[in-house]
């Protein structure tokens, strides 16, 4: 299993959307990034992904996975643009802040401090097991590293 973090304008798509979708998920369509996509392209079924509100709040919000791998975008008119499926699996008992992740020298290599840009980023299982710990989670919750 791999970790990656997706980043969404709470105000364009919130948490709480995504949590309604229940079991059939949504798409992480809209990405017009090719990194970001080539990164939607390497995810399996099963990944785990945290869920990150941007502009609004900067804070990881809550815990996603990966249910449908990557496929045609059905926002985009080009076929090169694809997207993953994904579910809501839980809120994190407490959000982390990106001030947190910048403060914390655990996290000091972490995508989301040092390209806060990229919509769809790579998370280390090590990076993993910190931001859960930090949201409330135990490792016996399942979700950690």
């Amino acid at each position: 299993m791999r970790y990656w973090l997706f980043k969404s304008e709470p105000d364009v798509w919130s948490w709480d959307m995504q949590v309604a979708r229940g079991a059939a998920g949504e798409e992480w369509s809209g990405v017009r990034n090719y990194q970001a996509r080539n990164m939607m392209r390497a995810m399996q079924v099963g990944d785990r992904g945290f869920f990150y509100h941007s502009n609004i709040g900067k804070e990881i919000v809550g815990i996603v996975e990966v249910i449908v791998p990557a496929h045609p975008d059905s926002t985009a008119d080009d076929p090169k643009w694809e997207c993953v499926d994904i579910r809501a699996l839980m809120p994190l008992p407490r959000p982390v802040t990106l001030a947190e992740c910048k403060t914390d020298p655990r996290l000091a290599g972490m995508a989301l401090v040092t390209n806060s840009r990229l919509s769809v980023q790579p998370v280390s299982a090590d990076e993993w097991a910190v931001i859960c710990a930090l949201g409330g989670l135990s490792p016996e919750a399942g979700f950690a590293a």
